[in-house]
């Protein structure tokens, strides 16, 4: 697994920027945050910095949001990178501890990442029609080159390791209806 330190930077999202000086971060757009934290009301802003982050208590680089806990209703707008995975995996066992974890990620339907932790798996994947504008921190807003998405893991009994999850029903699921 890849640490947040190694990967929270959107170096995949306009070309190679890890050798960039301004790092290559681009925030999610603050109109596309506002509609989702109008219906989620999210509690923590898990990928971000000082400079873009989306809620009052927000993971950076240096706290390493991989190995932290994600209480509450979560936002995720990891690295697009080919480590996405981990942070997909980390949502999925966030929400098996009972938080609701809304990722904003790229629509790649042909990667293994979206076989494995979303196709199937996730409560709810929302196609994003058109391209999202990114924001840098200088201000500039740029389209991204690629469609989006945004994935939504809802509480949920799970059973985790690192080759998967299986999902187990809660109590209410199982019981009868009638």
């Amino acid at each position: 697994m890849t640490s947040f330190a190694d990967s929270c930077t959107h170096e995949a999202l306009f070309g190679a920027t890890e050798d960039r000086p301004d790092g290559g971060e681009w925030a999610t757009p603050s109109t596309f945050f506002k509609e989702l934290n109008a219906e989620f009301h999210f509690t923590l802003d898990a990928c971000a910095t000082a400079q873009n982050a989306k809620c009052p208590v927000f993971y950076t680089k240096e706290q390493d949001a991989l190995k932290q806990d994600w209480p509450g209703v979560v936002f995720v707008n990891p690295p697009y990178g080919r480590h996405i995975g981990d942070w997909l995996a980390k949502g999925r066992r966030q929400a098996s501890k009972g938080s609701t974890v809304v990722f904003l990620v790229h629509a790649r339907t042909d990667t293994r990442w979206f076989h494995q932790h979303v196709y199937h798996v996730a409560d709810e994947i929302r196609f994003i029609k058109g391209r999202l504008k990114f924001e840098h921190k200088d201000g500039m807003k740029q389209s991204a080159p690629f469609p989006s998405m945004v994935v939504v893991y809802k509480p949920k009994t799970e059973s985790c390791t690192p080759e998967g999850c299986t999902c187990v029903k809660t109590e209410k699921e199982n019981s009868d209806p009638s």
